[in-house]
């Protein structure tokens, strides 16, 4: 049994234990982003140099991160694309003696299309979309026969952005239902990530909350057990609205969700308070990658979890960290310590 599974059965039986947390290295930011998913590249640049922009990182670098990662062994989840899943899981097999449950991303919704000079994640209501099917996703091809031997993933993540145009979240709803039967049928799981909307929905910005529960609980109301996601990822729209969905249904397990990079605090911060509130799962993604050490990043993730270390603590033993592997830090430890405001965004 995978950590994840015995988290999520422990979980289920009322465990508030910080040693159920689960903790998940979102690393499928090349669906989103493009060439610049692994981010910036420091010092000179090797290759891919853009005068206006810098230069990135390569997806050797983003590979052998992720290699790293699984290796520390701390996360419960690795999310990749399907085409870096396949080489990672089912031709490198380095899922197979690992804690660490390999999940890729099923769908890429047009508001996360997040590349250089586009407009598509605030100009235009999220229109669904799959590149990848569950099939390439569990075999990395096409098959029918379900005795084959499992080698890359049964699980996904699913993601919807409710946005109150109805004929955009009428299209998103029907696509949801049609990959639920299919996933039913072929024994996959699913995670599910609803986003805040993602352009200005017509309601007042506190009211964004409420309209992103009520639309999780309204649309699941309807799914029984065998389809129902194994958790959510949500953005963390603040205390009162987590705790609101996290204690209405105990079986509906309540995760949040990363967003952008931000200071080494607002990632303490947010994963202590989200834990604090009633969620049970956290995925990050950018503030992991985009650390100046990642494995340290992770290590100190779980501690301010397990209660080990406080987040400002956390902040200080982090840079303790850098200084002693001659890492130059992106902000001095003053800055590290200040918390971005957390304006409500509809992304």
């Amino acid at each position: 049994m995978k950590r994840l599974d015995q988290k999520l059965a422990n979980i289920l039986k009322g465990s508030n234990s910080a040693s159920d947390f689960i903790i998940a290295d979102a690393k499928d930011a090349d669906m989103a982003f493009g060439i610049t998913a692994p981010g910036p590249q420091s010092g000179a640049c090797r290759h891919g140099y853009n005068e206006s922009e810098g230069c990135w990182k390569t997806l050797d670098d983003y590979l052998n991160q992720i290699r790293d990662v699984i290796r520390q062994g701390i996360v419960d989840i690795m999310l990749l694309s399907a085409s870096n899943l396949e080489r990672l899981a089912i031709r490198e097999k380095l899922f197979e003696h690992s804690p660490i449950t390999p999940a890729a991303r099923a769908n890429d919704t047009s508001d996360i299309w997040v590349v250089r000079g586009g407009k598509y994640p605030t100009h235009h209501p999220s229109r669904s979309f799959r590149t990848a099917t569950i099939d390439h996703i569990k075999y990395g091809r096409l098959t029918d026969d379900h005795r084959a031997p499992h080698l890359g993933a049964d699980l996904g993540l699913y993601s919807i952005t409710f946005t109150n145009d109805i004929d955009w979240d009428h299209k998103a709803l029907s696509d949801f239902h049609d990959f639920r039967i299919e996933a039913e049928r072929k024994r996959f799981r699913y995670f599910l990530e609803v986003f805040n909307p993602n352009v200005d929905p017509g309601i007042p910005d506190k009211k964004v909350a409420a309209f992103l529960n009520d639309h999780i609980v309204r649309a699941l109301a309807g799914v029984t057990e065998v389809g129902r996601p194994i958790f959510l990822k949500i953005p963390y729209n603040g205390p009162g609205p987590l705790e609101e969905l996290a204690s209405y249904d105990r079986r509906l397990i309540v995760g949040i969700l990363g967003g952008s990079a931000g200071t080494t605090l607002d990632a303490f911060q947010l994963i202590h308070d989200a834990q604090k509130h009633g969620a049970k799962v956290a995925l990050f993604g950018r503030k992991i990658n985009l650390s100046e050490h990642p494995l340290a990043f992770i290590e100190l993730l779980r501690r301010v979890v397990d209660g080990e270390v406080a987040p400002v603590e956390g902040v200080k033993v982090y840079h303790n960290i850098l200084a002693k592997f001659g890492i130059k830090p992106h902000r001095t430890l003053q800055q590290d310590l200040q918390l971005t405001p957390n304006k409500m965004s509809y992304r």
